[in-house]
Formats: structure tokens, C-alpha cells, sequence
């Protein structure tokens, strides 16, 4: 089994302890005029003229300053509201892992209000928008990339934010999870020390999947000299995906007798469906490894060969290190990497 270990510490330096963002006194400043503009501005802009308008957009911008929708409401209150979006609410991967890190919070004395973004960050953008004018005490992101304007709010609001599922040196205030592209090429070499000397993936389209794809066609290209057979879907994970993954694999590129990687282990059962279709025997005539370990990998027929994230540990350790930003303690280093492991059963 493979386990990642980090031992980065941070080169930025001390954090400072957590404010409350910018305020509508500084939008004015920054654009020249009052507060009570601003607040006219941004409740009836037809009040303003267009020149005092663009220079108030112009120092919202730059600032990334959301307005707060709790009227009245001090900027020194504390709302004991945590924010939490992910890009599935039915999907086990996340909802696995929000249960343990809810409970955590609520042990706390604080409750999760959670949204569904999808997997496009302009949708990602505007739900963090929404979140953020409600004042929680702190966010939980799912995942290291975001637009350029959600990446201001965010530094802007100055609250702890906690991006899960992925790991960077540069997060924006902290992250938890594990290298997906470390898992792709712990897959190839897993493959290749296997003893298969052809592989193909299907992959579904959210980025974190893709770079586990690319890593994982790199590595295996790089050690066995072969190229990997690609199939990949703009779509989410499903098992009706899987059967065309497999499908498009043997009738367009010409597949056998190899190893699919797949994003997920739904698109993995899918590609199970297809070969006993086709009277094709898992893993003989075709090898699958899925990605997720969701409960039913290991119970299909064969057993589905995945890689295994603990999802509950990645909700509790996400709640510990938004906890310890609450409690101003300063973090040994701006990511927690709680590794993988591979899981081999019969499919592999």
C-alpha cells in the first residue's frame, strides 16, 4: 500500500490572527468617497453617477468586498456559521466526508451551512459570493483551484478558509487532503510491477480526476515505453459512462489484454458491465482499478482493485485545522497530506 508522508513547513511566515475583512469604509476610501455612497451605490446604483460608480466597482474589485446581507449586523459578531461547498451533495466521496467534519463543528458549538457547486468554478464563484455576504465565521472549499475573483473575495473576507481534497504549498489560508497526480503514478507503477504491459484510462471530467489521469498516462508511458489509451468525459462519473468508456476503448482504439484506470469506481463497475456483456472476463481479458474505494467496490463480483482515500479522517482533520485558526495558533505548515493507499482485490 502506498502512504504519503509531508514534512513542508511554511515560508510565509507567522499568520496573522483572524480578522473580519474589508469594510465598506474602505471601498470608499480606496474610491474617494464616503461610506453612505458606497452603501447608495450598492443598494440603488441609479442614484449615483456613472463615474462615482465604476470607481466604487473598481475599489470592490481590488478588495474583493462583499456586502454583508445580515442588516445591521456589527463586524465584529461572530455568526458561529461555517460554510461548506462541495461539488456533489449525493455523491458518498463528499457527503462521507462532511458527516464526520459537521460533527466535529457542531462539538464546537458551530453549524454547517452547506451549498452544491458543481464542478464549473464561474458556478463555484457566484456560491461563494452568496456565502460569504452571510458572514460565516469561516469556509470549507472542495479542491485548490478557483477563479481569480473568488480568490480575492476569499483573501479579502480574512476568515479561515480550509480547502479539502487536494494539497498545495500555497493554499489560501489552509488545505487538507493528498497529491492526486502521486496517486496517478502510485497506480502505473502498481500496474506495471503487476506485470501488464498495455493500460488505457476513463476518466470523468473534474480536474482533480484529470490530473490523476495525466500523471498516471505519463508514468506508465515513461516505464513501460507504451502509450495509454484515453477515454475521457466531460461528464460526472456513471456507470453508463463506464460501459462507453470500455466500449470506445476496444471498438475505436483497438483495446485488449490490458489494465483501465479509471476516475471512479462507479465508471470501473460501468466497465465491468460492458465486459460481461461482451463475454469478456474481469480481470483476464480486461483488469479495472477504480478510484474511491465507495462501498460497493468491494462487493462486486470480482472485487473492485481502488484506491483508497479516508474520507472521515479528511472531514475531521479539515474541522481540526479550522478549529485551530479559530483558536489563533499559528500552523506548522499550510497543508495536511493525509495520503492514499492501494486497495488490491480481484478486478486487478
Amino acid at each position: 500500500m502506498t502512504k504519503i508522508e509531508t514534512t513542508a513547513e511554511m515560508t510565509s511566515g507567522p499568520r496573522k490572527k483572524v480578522s473580519r475583512g474589508v469594510t465598506m469604509a474602505t471601498v470608499g476610501r480606496m474610491a474617494g468617497v464616503s461610506q453612505v455612497t458606497v452603501s447608495r451605490a450598492l443598494s440603488d446604483p441609479s442614484k449615483v453617477s456613472q463615474e462615482t460608480l465604476k470607481k466604487i466597482r473598481d475599489a470592490i474589485d481590488a478588495t474583493g468586498f462583499v456586502p454583508n446581507a445580515i442588516a445591521g449586523a456589527l463586524a465584529s459578531q461572530k455568526s458561529m456559521l461555517v460554510s461548506v461547498l462541495v461539488p456533489s451533495i449525493t455523491n458518498i466521496t463528499y457527503t462521507s466526508m462532511i458527516s464526520p467534519f459537521n460533527a466535529v463543528m457542531r462539538e464546537n458549538g458551530y453549524e454547517v451551512l452547506l451549498s452544491e457547486t458543481g464542478f464549473d468554478l464561474e458556478d463555484e464563484e457566484k456560491l461563494i459570493a452568496a456565502h460569504l455576504s452571510r458572514r460565516p465565521d469561516a469556509m470549507l472549499l472542495t479542491g485548490i483551484r478557483h477563479t481569480g475573483a473568488a480568490r480575492r473575495a476569499l483573501l479579502g473576507a480574512s476568515i479561515p478558509i480550509v480547502e479539502v481534497w487536494d494539497v498545495t504549498e500555497t493554499p489560501i489560508d489552509q488545505c487538507v487532503g493528498f497529491s492526486h497526480s502521486e496517486a496517478g503514478r502510485a497506480v502505473a507503477d502498481f500496474v506495471i510491477d503487476s506485470g501488464y504491459e498495455r493500460a488505457g484510462s476513463v476518466s470523468a471530467g473534474d480536474e482533480r480526476a484529470l490530473r490523476r489521469k495525466t500523471a498516471f498516462a505519463e508514468r506508465f508511458a515513461r516505464r513501460s515505453g507504451t502509450d495509454v489509451a484515453e477515454v475521457n468525459f466531460e461528464a460526472q462519473a456513471s456507470l453508463a459512462n463506464g460501459r462507453a468508456g470500455l466500449a470506445e476503448l476496444i471498438d475505436q482504439q483497438g483495446f485488449k489484454n490490458g489494465v483501465i484506470f479509471c476516475s471512479s469506481d462507479i465508471l470501473a463497475l460501468g466497465i465491468m458491465v460492458e465486459a460481461r456483456a461482451r463475454g469478456l472476463s474481469v480481470p483476464e481479458d480486461v483488469a479495472v482499478i477504480g478510484f474511491g474505494d465507495q462501498d460497493f467496490a468491494a462487493h462486486t463480483d470480482p472485487a473492485i482493485t481502488t484506491v483508497r482515500v479516508d474520507r472521515e479522517a479528511l472531514g475531521r482533520e479539515a474541522a481540526k485545522a479550522m478549529l485551530k485558526r479559530f483558536s489563533g495558533q499559528t500552523p506548522l505548515q499550510p497543508f495536511t497530506d493525509i495520503g492514499f493507499e492501494i486497495v488490491r482485490r480481484k478486478s486487478c
